[in-house]
C-alpha cells in the first residue's frame, strides 16, 4: 500500500482544527492536530468567510511549516445546526422478478438515493447525508438490509431519512477554501462519521443517543438496529455556559472560558473540596477587583447545562426511540468533560451515561491532543476519508477537463524515420595558386546548387505531408475508438438505469402510522 496524507479541518465556533495523519500498510498514524482560535463561525455554520478563511489560512500554514509539507487538499465537515429530516420512499421494477434481490440492486438504490431525490427548493437547500432505514418487497414490510438480499419481489422499495440543509452554508466551506487555496477533497455529514469513530458496534446494534455538546451546537444522534434513526441539534452549547459566566463576572470572554476550564463544574452540592473557594479577578486596567465563589459558578453553570440536557431529552422523546435505547446516552464533544456532568445527566435522564472518546483504531505516538473528546470530529473525518483510496490530500486535485497532449505519430518497432542531413550545397574549391572560376562557371554552379535544394525541399515536403497523414488517419482512427467506448458506456448506463428506474413516493399520513405500527411491533418481537 503506497504512503499518503489526510489533511482534516473541523470548522467549529470556538476553535479551527486542523489534522493531517499518515495512512500507510500499517494503519493510520496521527501526526498532527492542534486547535486555533476561530472566527466568522456561529452556530457550527460560516457566516462570515473571510474572517474563517484568515483563520484556517493560518492553521493549515502552521501544520505545514511544521511536518515540511505542502497540503493541497483537505477534508470537512458541513454545519451540524439548521438540519432538517425527512422520511422519503423510494422503489423501481426489477428487470427479473423470479430472480434474487442482488447486493448490487440494494446499493444501487441506496447511492442514487442523495442523487434522484427531489428537493423542494433547490435553490437554497442541498442534501447533506441519506441513510437507509429498511426495505419493503410485495411479500415483507420495513425488512432490515442484511434480510432483504436474496428475496425475491417484483419490485424493491427503500425507506430513507433525507438529511437537508441550506446550501449558502455548504457553499460558504468552498468559499473559505478557495480562498486559501486548497481543493475541498470531500465534505462530510458529520454526524454520522462522528458516530462511527466513538459508538460500538453493540451500541449502534442495541440503541444509543450520542450528545455532542460543541461550543455553539448541541445535536442528538440516535442509532438503532446498527442504523441511524434520527438526528437533531439545537443552538446552545459550551459558548453558552462561557457567556452565561462572562455576564456574570463582567470580564472578558477569554477570561470566562479560562474560569470555566479551571474551575467550572456541574451540582454545587457535589464539590465539597472547592465549594467554599472564591475566585478573585483583578482588573489591570481599573485597578478594581470582583469576587466569585466556586460554588456560585457551578449554580450558573448548572443552570444553563440543564437547559442544554432537557432540550435533548426532550428531542429523544420526540424520536419516538427514547424507550430502545439499552444502551444509554454517549456524551461527548468539548464540553463533555465538565465535572460532574455525566452524573447530572443521569439523574435528570435515568439513562446510563458514559463519556464518548475517539476509538483507538489508530497510533498518535507524539499526538496525545487526539484522544480529547473536542477532536471526535476530526478523527472522524479521517478514518472515513481513508476508505477512499485514492485520496491524498499532498496531491494535486484532479483537473475538471483534461487537456489533450499533442498527437504523436506512431513508428512500428522494426521501422525508423528517416534522418534527412542539412543540405550542404557543392562549392567549388579554390586554392591560393589555382585557376580562377570563370563567370559562367560560377553561374552554371549558382544554378545546380539551386535546383538541388529545391529537389531536397520538394522531397522534404513530401516526406512530412506523408508524415502528417499518418498522424490524421492514426488520431481519426483513435477518436472513433474513443467514441464508440463512450457510446457503449452511456449506452450501458442507460440500460442500467431502465433496468433500475427509480421512482420517489411521497410519504403520506396512513403510510407513516402504518410504518410507525410495524417498527413498534418489530422492536417489541425483538425485545
Amino acid at each position: 500500500m503506497d504512503e499518503r496524507y489526510i489533511a482534516a479541518v473541523d470548522l467549529g465556533t470556538s476553535k479551527i482544527a486542523v489534522t493531517v495523519a499518515q495512512i500507510n500498510s500499517k494503519g493510520v498514524q496521527m501526526l498532527y492536530y492542534r486547535e486555533h482560535p476561530s472566527e466568522g463561525i456561529r452556530n457550527s455554520y460560516v457566516f462570515n468567510p473571510q474572517k474563517a478563511a484568515n483563520r484556517v489560512k493560518a492553521a493549515l500554514s502552521d501544520a505545514e511549516e511544521e511536518l515540511k509539507i505542502k497540503i493541497h487538499q483537505v477534508v470537512t465537515g458541513l454545519p451540524r445546526y439548521e438540519v432538517r429530516q425527512v422520511n422519503a420512499r423510494a422503489e423501481f421494477e426489477r428487470s427479473d422478478p423470479e430472480s434474487s434481490i442482488t447486493r448490487e440492486e440494494i446499493d444501487f438504490l441506496k447511492n442514487n438515493a442523495i442523487d434522484t431525490y427531489p428537493l423542494p427548493d433547490p435553490k437554497n437547500e442541498i442534501m447533506y447525508g441519506v441513510v437507509a432505514q429498511s426495505f419493503t418487497t410485495e411479500e415483507y414490510l420495513n425488512a432490515r438490509e442484511s434480510d432483504i438480499e436474496g428475496m425475491v419481489s417484483d419490485t424493491l422499495e427503500g425507506n430513507f431519512k433525507v438529511f437537508v440543509g441550506r446550501k449558502r452554508h455548504s457553499d460558504n466551506v468552498d468559499r473559505i477554501m478557495n480562498q486559501v487555496g486548497v481543493a475541498v477533497a470531500r465534505k462530510f455529514f458529520l454526524p454520522e462519521i462522528t458516530a462511527n469513530a466513538i459508538l460500538s458496534d453493540e451500541e449502534r446494534e442495541n440503541g444509543v443517543a450520542l450528545i455532542e455538546i460543541g461550543a455553539g451546537a448541541t445535536s442528538v444522534t440516535i442509532y438503532h438496529n446498527d442504523i441511524m434513526r434520527y438526528y437533531s441539534s439545537i443552538p446552545f452549547g459550551g459558548k453558552s455556559i462561557t457567556n452565561d459566566i462572562k455576564l456574570e463576572c463582567g470580564t472578558s470572554e477569554s477570561l470566562a472560558e479560562n474560569i470555566k476550564l479551571g474551575y467550572g463544574a456541574c451540582m454545587p452540592e457535589k464539590i465539597l473540596t472547592l465549594r467554599d473557594k472564591i475566585i478573585q479577578i483583578n482588573n489591570r486596567e481599573s485597578g478594581s477587583c470582583k469576587q466569585l465563589s466556586v460554588k456560585y459558578l457551578s449554580e450558573v453553570i448548572t443552570c444553563r447545562v440543564r437547559e442544554i440536557i432537557d432540550a435533548c431529552l426532550y428531542k429523544i422523546q420526540e424520536s419516538g426511540f427514547g424507550g430502545n435505547l439499552r444502551n444509554g446516552i454517549v456524551l461527548t464533544g468539548g464540553s463533555a468533560v465538565i465535572p460532574n456532568l455525566s452524573t447530572y445527566v443521569k439523574e435528570l435522564s435515568g439513562y446510563n451515561i458514559r463519556i464518548g472518546y475517539p476509538s483507538k483504531r489508530f497510533s498518535y505516538v507524539g499526538c496525545p491532543e487526539i484522544n480529547d473528546t473536542s477532536a471526535v470530529a476530526s478523527v472522524g473525518m479521517v478514518l472515513a476519508a481513508k476508505e477512499d483510496h485514492f485520496l491524498n490530500c499532498l496531491s494535486e486535485p484532479p483537473a475538471m477537463y483534461e487537456e489533450e497532449e499533442p498527437e504523436v505519430a506512431e513508428v512500428a518497432e522494426n521501422e525508423t524515420e528517416p534522418v534527412f542531413p542539412p543540405f550542404e550545397p557543392d562549392i567549388p574549391d579554390i586554392t591560393e595558386g589555382g585557376d580562377e572560376a570563370t563567370e559562367g562557371e560560377s553561374e552554371e554552379a549558382d544554378e545546380e546548387k539551386k535546383r538541388r535544394k529545391a529537389e531536397l525541399k520538394e522531397q522534404q515536403e513530401a516526406r512530412k505531408r506523408e508524415r502528417d497523414a499518418a498522424r490524421e488517419a492514426a488520431r481519426k482512427e483513435r477518436e472513433e475508438q474513443r467514441k464508440k467506448a463512450e457510446e457503449a458506456r452511456k449506452k450501458a448506463e442507460e440500460e442500467r438505469k431502465n433496468r433500475f428506474k427509480v421512482i420517489w413516493k411521497p410519504i403520506d399520513a396512513i403510510t407513516k402510522v402504518v410504518k410507525e405500527f410495524i417498527d413498534d411491533g418489530y422492536d417489541k418481537n425483538n425485545k
